[in-house]
C-alpha cells in the first residue's frame, strides 16, 4: 500500500472517531461533565435511560481512545519525517504539545469543561520518553500500564460508600448547574465553570492525584498507536484483511462484554460485584481497538466506499472540527444560546449530534477544495515548524572547506 492510501486510511479513521466523540460529548453538553453520570437528577427514565445505557456501552469512552491512538501514530510519523530532514524531532514535538496544552486550557476556560486537548498536551511530554523506542518496548509499556488500569478496575466497590461523583456536594453542584447552564449568560456560565468547586474539600487530594496521573493512565492507547506506526499496521489493509478481521471480532466482543457488565450489573442489583470498573479502565480501550481494526477493513476491499472521502476530509480538519463541535454544542444547550440544557433528552441529543456531524461530513470536503488545511491545523503547523508556510525548514548545508574542496579536486 502506498503512502497516499495509508494517509487516507488514517485521516478517515480520525474523521470516524470524531462522530463517536461528538455523540459522547453531547451527554456533557446537555447534562454537564458531572451530571452525565447522574441521570436521576434530570428525570431520565424509561426508553431514554435504556438508550443512555447503550451509549455508555457502545460509544462513551470508546472513541476518544481512537483519537489517542492516532495521536501516537502521527507522533511517530512526524518524528520520522523530521529525522529524515536532519531536524530535531523532540524539539518540534515539544513545541506542538505546548501549543496543544495552551489551546486546551483556553478551550476549557472560555468555552467548555469537557476539553481533552489539555490532557493530550500533558501526555505528549510523557510520550517524548518513547520517541525512537523499539516496537517491543512500546508494547511492553502499553500492556504494563493497561494491566495497572485493569487491576484498579478489578477492585470491588462497597455499595454503601459514596463515590466521588455521587457525593452530596457534587449532586448539589449538578443541581445548581441545571439552572446556571440552562438560563445563565456567558459570563455567569464561565464564572460557574471556573470558580465553583464540584468536589468539596474532602475530595481535593483525589482530584490532585487524578490530574497528575491521568496522562499516564491514558498512555497505553498512545503507545499502541506509536507501535502501529513502527510495525506498519496499516501499510497493507488488503494483505492484512484477515489480521484486521480477527482482531476486530475479538476486541469488539471483549470490549462490549466488559462495558456491558460494568454498566448493567449495578442496575440489576450487582453493585458489589468485583470487576465492575473494568469497563471504564480497560473495556473502552479494548473496544476502541476493535473499532480501529473494523474501520481498516473498509480499505481492504477492491471498491472504495463513496463516504470514505468525506470521513477523510473531516479527519484532515480534525482539530478545527472538534473545536467547532464545542462551539455548536454549547450554543445549542447553554443559556446564552437555545438553552436546551437538561431538556432535550438523550435520544434527541444524539439525533442533534448526528445532524451536526452530517453537516461536517458535507462541509469539510467543500472547505478543502479551497484551502489546504484548517485554521487550527495551520496554527499548529506554523508553531511546530516555526515557519509561516507551515512546513519543515530545509536544513542549510555547511559549505565545504578549502581542504575538502582540494580533496575533491
Amino acid at each position: 500500500m502506498d503512502r497516499t492510501k495509508r494517509v487516507q486510511l488514517i485521516d478517515g479513521l480520525r474523521g470516524f472517531s470524531l462522530a463517536g466523540i461528538l455523540i459522547a460529548n453531547m451527554l456533557i453538553f446537555q447534562y454537564g461533565l458531572f451530571g452525565e453520570t447522574e441521570p436521576q437528577l434530570f428525570g431520565i427514565e424509561g426508553a431514554d435511560l435504556a438508550f443512555r445505557s447503550f451509549l455508555f456501552i457502545a460509544v462513551v469512552g470508546s472513541f476518544m481512545p481512537i483519537f489517542a491512538y492516532l495521536f501516537g501514530f502521527g507522533m511517530v510519523k512526524l518524528a520520522d519525517s523530521l529525522t529524515v530532514r536532519e531536524l530535531r524531532p523532540k524539539w518540534h514535538l515539544a513545541r506542538r504539545f505546548l501549543l496543544l496544552l495552551g489551546i486546551g486550557m483556553l478551550h476549557a476556560t472560555f468555552l467548555w469543561e469537557g476539553d481533552i486537548l489539555t490532557f493530550y498536551g500533558m501526555t505528549g511530554f510523557f510520550l517524548l520518553l518513547f520517541v525512537g523506542r523499539k516496537p517491543k518496548t512500546l508494547l511492553i509499556w502499553a500492556v504494563l500500564l493497561m494491566t495497572v488500569m485493569g487491576a484498579l478496575g478489578l477492585t470491588p466497590l462497597d455499595p454503601a460508600e459514596t463515590g466521588l461523583g455521587s457525593s452530596a456536594h457534587t449532586q448539589n453542584y449538578v443541581l445548581h448547574s441545571r439552572d446556571v447552564y440552562g438560563t445563565g449568560t456567558y459570563a455567569e456560565i464561565r464564572s460557574f465553570r471556573n470558580e465553583v468547586d464540584p468536589f468539596g474539600e474532602e475530595n481535593g487530594m483525589f482530584l490532585l492525584f487524578a490530574v497528575l496521573f491521568a496522562p499516564i493512565l491514558i498512555a497505553p492507547m498512545f503507545l499502541l498507536g506509536m507501535r502501529a506506526a513502527r510495525i506498519g499496521t496499516f501499510d497493507d489493509p488488503q494483505g492484512m484483511r484477515r489480521f484486521h478481521r480477527r482482531r476486530a471480532a475479538v476486541f469488539i466482543a471483549i470490549g462490549l462484554l466488559l462495558k456491558a457488565y460494568g454498566m448493567l450489573a449495578p442496575q440489576l442489583g450487582g453493585a458489589g460485584l468485583p470487576g465492575l470498573g473494568l469497563g471504564d479502565t480497560v473495556g473502552g480501550a479494548i473496544l476502541s481497538l476493535g473499532y480501529i481494526h473494523a474501520f481498516a477493513l473498509l480499505y481492504a476491499g477492491v471498491r472504495r466506499h463513496r463516504l470514505l472521502p468525506n470521513f477523510e476530509a473531516v479527519g484532515r480538519l480534525s482539530m478545527t472540527n472538534y473545536l467547532m463541535q464545542s462551539v455548536i454544542g454549547t450554543t445549542i444547550f447553554y443559556g446564552y444560546g437555545f438553552g436546551l440544557f437538561g431538556r432535550a433528552g438523550v435520544f434527541v441529543g444524539t439525533v442533534i449530534a448526528l445532524a451536526i456531524y452530517a453537516a461536517q461530513l458535507w462541509l469539510s470536503p467543500l472547505y478543502l477544495r479551497r484551502f489546504r488545511t484548517g485554521p487550527i491545523e495551520y496554527v499548529l503547523r506554523v508553531w511546530t515548524y516555526l515557519s509561516w508556510r507551515g512546513r519543515p525548514k530545509t536544513r542549510k548545508l555547511r559549505p565545504p572547506s578549502s581542504e575538502e574542496r582540494s580533496r575533491v579536486s
